[in-house]
């Protein structure tokens, strides 16, 4: 299959941080951009309408996911993943291989990979083949080829037989003819080590794709090592087309690999932490769950213009996740996939104005981060709901009697 012009303008440069553009049949996409995640065919929590007023311009679908039972089927029916979701704008679907390779008991051969659905156990195989059938019926406007994503601590003999087999996976999803309005990018695999990313970047850049992905990043292998492969790999992809660093990640994550030259990114963490009573600010992330909030006027984040801190204070949003009001989880969404696209909106002008370094650095002092602290550290808080924890429980319980005694 011919590769296509996905228009990528370069429009600024700051160091190797780019501001660019990107056209595809549902509209022009502004980079740096991130993508929020709809992982069946719909971003948790929130409607289609609440997610383009948050300024974003690309939504990610699951390919995995709508692949199961008749999910696939129901969304041909319906014409494709842009009526399914009911989003004009851009979409972009991942291969499928991320969640097929996080599968236990699973077998991999050159021609693809045998596995068994969790539900119900179904022994099913995924080829390069398939994964591109699945994503031609979904619809979207950006496919990614099929490959196979190595755990960090893969060793350097698997890793290196693995990029091969990613590489002649490329080939074959490059040869799958999509539908016209489709773009197909193709992922660089490599573990953590810079020889084989640059192996495997050689091989792939010499296939016509549209653009280009870093792939097995975030999958545990900490922030320092995120940015050695980020800043080691960017620079070996076509500057005249888009890189994507998938499933990343951290607001941390996004400024620092910016300044390395990626223009996409996509990640669960906006809506999945906003679920979870964590909500992200300019000076740092705010646990709801902590009691210092029962009876905080202030919206989440004073410089933020979303629909949820225009409208909702702390104390109430707090109220709002212990009663488990499903409202909830839709304004916290709202307000951190805002804050998100306020962040790419902040990077690009940043870029623009040349200034993007002194605005990372300053923009992270503010928040709070600290690189010496592990990542580990950083999420361990998130790994529970608190509001499943009896003492959490009981002291909210407590709390409630003290302000009505007071009354």
């Amino acid at each position: 299959m011919p590769k296509k012009d996905i228009g990528y303008e370069l429009l600024a440069a700051d160091g190797n941080a780019r501001r660019g553009r990107f056209r595809t049949h549902h509209g022009t996409v502004e980079t740096p951009t991130f993508m929020a995640v709809g992982t069946q065919g719909a971003v948790k929590a929130m409607t289609p309408d609440q997610v383009a007023a948050t300024g974003a311009e690309v939504v990610l679908a699951n390919t995995f996911h709508l692949a199961l039972e008749d999910r696939r089927e129901l969304v041909k029916r319906m014409g494709g993943l842009h009526k399914f979701m009911g989003w004009d704008k851009t979409i972009l679907t991942d291969s499928g291989g991320f969640q097929v390779f996080s599968l236990p008991d699973k077998t991999i051969n050159d021609e693809g990979v045998t596995f068994r659905y969790e539900r119900d156990g179904t022994a099913t195989f995924l080829d390069p083949e398939t994964s591109m059938a699945i994503q031609r019926d979904l619809g979207a406007d950006i496919v990614m080829a099929f490959d196979e994503c190595c755990p960090p601590d893969a060793s350097k003999a698997y890793v290196a037989k693995s990029i091969d087999r990613t590489t002649r996976w490329a080939a074959r999803c490059r040869a799958f003819e999509l539908a016209p309005h489709q773009f197909l990018f193709g992922i660089v695999q490599g573990g953590m080590f810079d020889d084989l990313r640059k192996k495997s970047a050689e091989a792939l850049t010499k296939i016509p794709f549209d653009g280009f992905a870093i792939g097995g990043v975030s999958v545990g292998e900490g922030f320092d090592m995120l940015v050695k492969v980020t800043r080691f790999t960017a620079p070996l992809l076509p500057k005249d087309l888009p890189r994507y660093l998938m499933g990343v990640g951290l607001p941390e994550d996004l400024l620092s690999c910016i300044e390395h030259g990626i223009d996409m990114f996509d990640c669960v963490i906006p809506t999945r932490y906003a679920r979870g009573g964590t909500l992200f600010t300019r000076t740092g992330k705010l646990r709801l769950y902590d009691k210092k909030y029962r009876k905080d006027r202030y919206p989440i984040d004073t410089a933020c213009g979303c629909y949820t801190c225009s409208k909702f204070p702390r104390m109430v949003l707090r109220h709002l996740y212990y009663a488990r009001e499903p409202l909830f989880e839709t304004l916290a969404s709202i307000h951190n996939v805002h804050f998100y696209e306020d962040l790419m909106k902040e990077a690009r002008a940043a870029i623009e104005s040349r200034t993007f370094l002194a605005f990372k650095n300053e923009w992270l002092a503010r928040y709070g981060f600290d690189p010496a602290v592990k990542r580990e550290t950083r999420e361990r808080e998130h790994r529970a709901d608190p509001r499943e924890d009896f003492r959490t429980l009981r002291a909210e319980r407590e709390g409630r009697r003290r302000d009505e005694d007071g009354r």
